[in-house]
């Protein structure tokens, strides 16, 4: 991504501020005049004060001087808290639509980008992307403004003495070029190893217990040492060619300004020219080439916001795959029918031709061996994935007629993940929703979970740490179940949902759940026998299809492959 074709993508986001930009531009316009006046007040400094011995400049200079930078001083003030509100209320907007994007996008963008990866998108590329749009615009105008001005100034004192002042400007421009080149790729380099590094750090802090209890500290202290030291060498690769840009303008610079200590000097000496009007021209020469070291200082680091700004839009332009219907589903779930459907990830078939009617008030169990297709086929139907041939209907319709956030209104799941977020208790099963206490209560009551809440000190208003770190495992899956009520959804999907239930609490819940899930769709993934044997139907699934189907009591006579699930699920 280019400078130009960067400033077209922020331009939408910068138009919203045209009064901060005028108050901006006037900074701007005082900063770059008092600069120019800095040069002019040699004049009168060395001709008039020095020379001519006027008394009346040792107090009219000084007051000048002084004036000229007041005014610099709120010019800059004025273009920096302008500048910087602008800029972070962009950012704050960008970040926010960035996880919106995250977000939206399909569940596979989400499974194979790593979450360091998409952490260091929304953290620390939006840092550089702030730099760009709170420092660099402005500074790269005020600065290309001054030059202008001072560049003016030098060719109205004299045209002759600035054609040898500036002719070194060209030789600037290509060793820029070159370099910015190079501080690209180093830039883009970095911030893919920080989204490295921040993906170790992720790692270690999610697997805290694993790693304590394996006494592996060292191990992934090295591992993030190795990561960590990658990163330090591409910043110093970027280090060594982007701090050359400074001392190189210097040295162009100095060759500028040698040969106007010699010309000027002549030209002095043969009376074509005061004292003070070469000491002005030598002033905004010298004044010039500062802006003029800035500005490649400047393009030099843009390239590590540019860098970042092509992570940030690749995400932004990032199209989905599974489109949104354009049917709200507002009545509950009675139907859901998979007809010939198949899924495929990749090369492999998770999937194959798979038909099923399920109607309201139906209890399916689905059983078989890891990687059969029970999950795949929860996921088509929460719509993570779209049917590789074949169609899922809900109500009588597909699926993709429907938008997908009023699909999954109707739908309520709890995995064999248990998800706590960082809130009160209430807040977690009400996910989403305004919190009804009476509601919030009834639905851990049928989870039971009363009794465990009665021994926290807040009861419902309790906060939960990161991943529910202050409950037990069973206390986790209880508000799970408790959010799955809460949200009163017409289809219940049930992934290996009790797993960390001792036999009698999970009876319990059963038992409570079962008036619960008499209208309901109801699909559960069993681990253990007790939750499917009053099952409507049980499919059984291998390789992605479902071998046989029936009651508990029916395929243990006719099927020996469930004879053998059945065995393990009952140990």
């Amino acid at each position: 991504m280019g400078f130009k074709a960067a400033l077209k993508r922020y331009l939408p986001y910068l138009r919203d501020y045209g009064s901060y930009y005028l108050i901006v531009f006037i900074g701007i316009l005082l900063t770059v005049t008092a600069t120019a006046a800095t040069a002019h007040i040699m004049q009168p400094l060395m001709d008039q004060m020095f020379i001519a011995r006027d008394e009346s400049m040792l107090y009219l200079i000084p007051m000048g001087l002084i004036a000229i930078y007041v005014v610099k001083s709120i010019g800059r003030y004025l273009q920096s808290v302008f500048m910087q509100y602008i800029g972070l209320h962009v950012i704050t907007r960008l970040r926010e639509e960035l996880l919106a994007k995250i977000l939206h996008l399909d569940m596979a963008f989400l499974y194979l980008n790593r979450s360091g990866e998409l952490i260091s998108r929304v953290t620390n590329d939006m840092n550089r992307v702030q730099y760009f749009v709170s420092n660099m615009l402005p500074e790269l105008f005020r600065e290309s403004l001054t030059v202008v001005a001072l560049i003016s100034y030098i060719i109205y004192l004299n045209p002759i003495l600035s054609f040898y002042a500036l002719v070194v400007l060209p030789t600037v421009i290509y060793p820029l070029i070159a370099i910015a080149k190079r501080l690209k790729k180093y830039s883009h380099r970095s911030q893919e190893k920080n989204a490295d590094v921040v993906t170790r750090l992720t790692e270690v802090f999610n697997n805290g217990e694993m790693i304590k209890a394996n006494a592996t500290e060292p191990y992934e202290i090295a591992r993030f040492a190795k990561e960590n030291w990658k990163f330090f060498k591409i910043n110093m690769k970027a280090v060594y060619v982007g701090d050359i840009v400074s001392p190189l303008l210097e040295i162009i610079g100095s060759s500028g300004l040698a040969a106007v200590i010699f010309i000027g000097g002549k030209e002095v000496y043969d009376g074509n020219m005061s004292v003070g009007e070469f000491t002005a021209f030598l002033t905004a020469v010298g004044l010039v080439f500062q802006p003029i070291r800035r500005i490649g200082t400047i393009y030099s680091k843009i390239q590590d916001a540019l860098a970042a700004s092509e992570r940030v839009f690749a995400i932004m332009d990032q199209e989905n795959m599974i489109k949104d219907g354009s049917n709200v589903l507002s009545q509950d779930i009675t139907t859901i029918r998979f007809k010939d459907a198949s899924l495929q990830y990749g090369e492999k078939k998770v999937l194959n031709n798979i038909d099923l009617d399920i109607h309201q008030g139906q209890h399916i169990a689905l059983v078989g061996d890891s990687g059969g297709g029970k999950s795949s086929l929860i996921n088509l139907l929460l719509r993570f994935y779209d049917p590789s041939s074949g169609v899922v209907e809900v109500n009588g319709k597909a699926l993709d007629e429907y938008t997908q956030a009023s699909l999954r209104h109707h739908m309520a799941i709890v995995s064999q993940r248990v998800y706590i977020f960082q809130d009160t208790l209430a807040a977690n099963v009400a996910y989403g929703e305004e919190i009804d206490e009476v509601r919030v209560l009834e639905a851990l009551r049928l989870a039971d979970a009363l009794k465990f809440i009665e021994t926290l000190p807040e009861g419902i208003y309790t906060f939960m740490e990161e991943f529910g770190s202050n409950l037990s495992g069973g206390q986790r899956q209880r508000i799970a179940i408790a959010r799955m009520i809460y949200k009163h959804a017409s289809v219940l999907l049930l992934d290996e949902a009790t797993s960390a239930l001792d036999n009698e609490s999970e009876k319990r819940i059963q038992n409570a759940l079962d008036e619960y899930m008499k209208d309901k769709i109801t699909i559960t993934i069993a681990h253990r026998l007790s939750t499917i044997e009053d099952a409507d139907i049980i499919l059984v699934f291998k390789e992605g299809c479902i071998v046989a189907q029936g009651t508990h009591k029916g395929l243990l006579e006719t099927s020996k492959e469930y004879q053998r699930l059945a065995g393990s699920l009952a140990e």
